[in-house]
């Protein structure tokens, strides 16, 4: 095709958003012309669309509206536009669709679960149910649960302990999924699901030892990665003749290599591994590695830039590419030559819009393609080569238009000790020259992941009441190499904090903001540098805002110990090793655990918690606000019913991000 593709919109669906009236932003230093912000509520809700997937042809679409609470899974044919099928999931948290061939769609949901006679203890599992639209109904898999007893023996657990793999077998599309069978408690198997009633029969034995497996395109299991927890040793397993064979095997404490997929002939496997004894002069050592299946040798494979993610065939399973999140948008680079074309004329439609590719057709003629920056609140587009043609599909955050988006600037500056950060500044909407405004730092979780430039709900809706709001991607993030995020081992309540700090008199200098008006909000970890905040690194901010935050770091390495049974575990380690303790119980912990400083607090803090969080337990903002109470501190304490770590509800997270923003007000007026 030559060209840009041609463009022709048409609008699908949209979902719906509650109204409510809103003020106008404040006018503070360096304001433009005010613009009329939308309601908190239209940043709160979830995504109005989500998850939209094609199907291996590319004439159908797949997609989740949300409206409130409530999401309904709707099917579009691409050439009509017709809708071809839909059923409502009511209240459950959609994580994920797949398309089973052509007509049929796996919905993967999850929710909170306590068995502790199999050892899960307030675990967030995951189901899934197949929507066939030719019978308009929903089928639950692996239905052979507790509550069945067959030839009398107990039946599958219904939850899956693993990823759903869809493959085109010769019989037609099927479903694998490892679960749990209450007669072998030592296995969790593979399983093949029938896609009419969803029960399950064995397709592959495995132990519990097997922590990651690569299958076929006919869902036969060709490498697995078996971890010995006792003696800290990852194996690497390959199928020949005979059976599987270990033909490699590392000293593993904490980090484990992972299997990603097949390679690019399909006769090898990918291997993301730390391999220093292959590292080449002259070149930095590789991530990846090509694995031959029939010899066991290794070879490193490299790409332009450091990936994020490898992208592999739709039907062959092997590696087509890679991607990278970077400043300036996603970065892709394929080696098939169909996915090459695809790219390259999505890079020519969206020019100057940073597309991310979200789905593709098996042929690569039709993507599904999302844009949200430069003044985009989330969009959904189907590009269609052969038609030459790209239909809008709708928006994330509809309510929230172009005219209502605040710009996201790329900045980078100097930490007290060299380091280069780099991050991200957005501004109120009409601000035109951003001058002593009030500022927000918005923590991000993690701490091994990092904030991009895309639409962010959180930051958007607090530029929008005014404020300027700094995402500093701080030592310990992800995205820009090993070593940036090693840098932050040991360095919780420490460096990766004034990272943070020096961030604010980098804006401070530059006079964008007035550093007397200066709070910090973040969830997760980000909750944590929020507490540590007034804690630790005191004298700067005037307010905290901490959601889901950790507060009492030897507590929370103790409670992981004993979710896993074994004192002495893999996440014990690696959460050690981040946070700077030489040892499960290490005291050394409390000497920057905030509920241990509650006592020094220099500013107000508002704790948010989710009563059913089952990453951070609540008990860690409850023993928070304890201390600041005891010590006579400033202190609110919000707990959300229901609701999760990652905020999956609308009415909760609509409460979060308004009682955030009062309590911003209160003690840090933009005005």
């Amino acid at each position: 095709m030559r060209g840009a593709i041609l463009v022709g919109l048409t609008a699908v669906l949209l979902g719906a958003f509650a109204a409510a009236v809103a003020p106008a932003i404040a006018q503070g230093p360096g304001a433009g012309n005010a613009i009329q912000p939308a309601p908190l509520s239209a940043y709160g809700a979830l995504p109005s669309l989500e998850l939209v997937e094609l199907s291996p042809s590319g004439k159908q679409l797949a997609f989740v509206t949300v409206s409130g609470e409530q999401r309904m899974l709707v099917l579009l044919d691409m050439a009509t536009k017709a809708q071809t099928g839909g059923v409502s999931v009511g209240e459950a948290k959609v994580r994920n669709l797949q398309w089973i061939g052509e007509t049929k769609v796996l919905i993967t949901t999850s929710k909170l679960e306590n068995l502790p006679e199999i050892g899960l203890i307030n675990t967030e599992l995951s189901t899934a149910q197949i929507y066939d639209p030719a019978k308009n109904k929903l089928i639950p898999i692996l239905t052979n649960t507790r509550g069945e007893v067959l030839n009398g023996r107990p039946g599958l657990f219904q939850a899956m302990f693993s990823m759903a793999s869809i493959i085109d077998s010769p019989e037609g599309p099927a479903v694998l999924v490892r679960a749990f069978h209450f007669d072998n408690p030592e296995r969790l198997d593979m399983y093949r699901v029938d896609l009419e009633t969803g029960r399950a029969r064995l397709s592959e034995v495995m132990g519990r030892s097997v922590d990651d497996f690569i299958l076929d395109p006919t869902g036969k299991s060709v490498a697995r990665g078996e971890y010995d927890r006792v003696a800290k040793v990852w194996g690497l397993n390959l199928r020949g003749d005979q059976g599987f064979r270990e033909t490699w095997k590392v000293s593993a404490p904490i980090d484990t290599p992972t299997l990603m997929g097949l390679g690019l002939n399909g006769s090898s496997v990918i291997v993301a591994a730390d391999r220093p004894d292959m590292a080449q002069p002259g070149r930095p050592d590789a991530e990846y590695f090509d694995v031959d299946l029939a010899t066991g040798v290794w070879r490193p494979v490299r790409f332009e830039f450091e990936p994020d993610a490898l992208l592999f065939h739709p039907v062959t399973k092997r590696l087509i590419g890679a991607s990278h999140a970077g400043e300036q948008g996603d970065v892709y680079a394929f080696v098939d030559p169909a996915a090459r074309t695809l790219w390259t004329n999505i890079q020519a439609t969206f020019a100057g819009k940073e597309p991310i590719l979200i789905s593709w057709s098996n042929d690569f003629r039709k993507a599904v393609v999302f844009t949200d920056s430069v003044q985009d609140s989330g969009s959904y587009f189907v590009v269609d080569l052969d038609a030459a043609k790209l239909t809008a599909v709708g928006g994330a955050y509809a309510s929230i238009t172009k005219d209502k988006v605040a710009p996201v600037q790329y900045i980078s500056y100097a930490a007290a000790d060299g380091l280069e950060i780099h991050g991200f500044l957005t501004t109120p909407p009409g601000v035109k020259d951003p001058k002593g405004l009030p500022l927000i730092v918005l923590a991000h979780g993690g701490p091994a992941s990092h904030d991009g430039r895309g639409f962010d709900y959180w930051s958007q809706a607090l530029a929008s009441r005014g404020y300027a709001v700094l995402q500093a991607n701080f030592r310990g993030s992800t995205g820009y190499g090993d070593a940036f995020m090693e840098a932050g081992y040991g360095e919780w309540g420490r460096k990766m904090q004034t990272d943070l700090s020096d961030g604010v008199r980098h804006l401070s200098g530059l006079g964008v903001v007035d550093p007397k008006k200066v709070c910090i909000v973040g969830a997760s970890y980000g909750g944590y540098a929020a507490l540590a905040g007034p804690t630790l690194d005191r004298g700067v901010y005037k307010c905290a805002v901490a959601v889901a935050g950790v507060s009492d770091l030897r507590l929370m390495v103790e409670r992981e110990a004993s979710i896993y049974g074994r004192r002495e575990n893999i996440s014990v380690r690696y959460w050690n090793r981040f946070m700077g303790a030489d040892r499960l119980g290490d005291r050394s912990l409390d000497e920057r655990s905030p509920a241990k400083l509650a006592a020094q607090a220099d500013a107000p803090i508002l704790l948010i918690h989710g009563r059913d969080d089952s990453v951070v337990a609540i008990e860690q903002s409850q023993i928070m606000a304890d201390a600041l109470r005891k010590a006579g501190k400033p202190v609110e304490f919000i707990e959300l019913s229901g609701e999760d770590h990652w905020l999956s509800r609308t009415e909760t997270r609509q409460r979060m991000l308004s009682e955030t923003v009062r309590f911003l007000q209160a003690h840090n007026p933009p005005g």
